[in-house]
């Protein structure tokens, strides 16, 4: 299996310390990851360093090194208990939100992305919940791509093309066939996690691909019974997770 990377919550004032150890990383073994840009980020969770003031300028000279950019979400906000079409979590900043409303917050994070000099047509939706909707929306606003959903390659459904993220970090690693992402979130990484990271890159050099080679594979059209098998399955990890905290509480 391929796999490739994607960074979650990029901020002007996000943890830079794990941020550049992961980019040192991934620069020695020539990985380049998809990073996911908050255009408006009003998430106070999301604020742990000082703002870096060339943020913006940094982010394009790392798309210009193939780095790829995502816009994720648009203020990172939280507003329902909605886990959508792919209920891993139950709370969103989309699912449940009106088509109107989705347009305008959708729009809202494009133009604030584009001010910047940054177009991208990726979305990377905040705690991955989305609906219907939110496809409509993101149609209409130009997007090609979601970066998303379980499979073991890029499934095309409702007129966008989704690149599925991993279900088990370190299963796909056994698996043969196929493509997949790894989410990382660095603002609460540990070392030991960096770490990993390094020693799989090291260890695995075949397996990782940088996303814009992701971004070349076709999509398949995905049937409404591999729909609903997603759903299921993303379900069944939300609730297994949750287990798993009660029981080591």
């Amino acid at each position: 299996m391929k796999i490739a990377i994607r960074m979650d919550d990029i901020t002007a004032d996000m943890n830079w310390d794990n941020f550049l150890a992961l980019k040192a990383v991934f620069d020695k073994y020539h990985c380049r990851p998809l990073i996911g840009v908050v255009p408006d980020n009003q998430d106070e969770n999301l604020r742990v360093a000082a703002p870096r003031e060339d943020f913006w300028e940094y982010l394009k000279e790392l798309e210009k090194d193939g780095w790829v950019i995502a816009q994720h979400g648009c203020k990172h906000q939280y507003t329902t208990k909605k886990g959508g079409l792919f209920p891993l979590n139950r709370f969103s900043e989309y699912a449940g939100v009106s088509l109107e409303e989705q347009k305008r917050l959708i729009s809202h994070g494009k133009k604030k992305l584009e001010e910047k000099g940054i177009t991208t047509d990726i979305f990377m939706p905040p705690g991955h919940t989305f609906d219907k909707n939110t496809l409509k929306a993101l149609k209409d606003c130009g997007f090609s791509f979601l970066t998303d959903g379980f499979g073991k390659k890029p499934y095309c459904r409702e007129g966008l093309t989704f690149l599925p993220v991993s279900a088990r970090k370190k299963g796909c690693l056994r698996d043969k066939k196929g493509y997949t992402t790894l989410v990382i979130h660095a603002n609460a990484m540990k070392p030991s996690e960096i770490l990993w990271y390094e020693r799989m890159l090291a260890e695995y050099p075949e397996k990782f691909i940088s996303y814009r080679e992701l971004l070349a594979v076709p999509g398949e059209k995905r049937s409404p019974a591999g729909n609903l098998a997603e759903y299921i399955q993303a379900a069944g990890k939300r609730i297994l997770v949750k287990l798993m905290l009660l029981f080591r509480s």
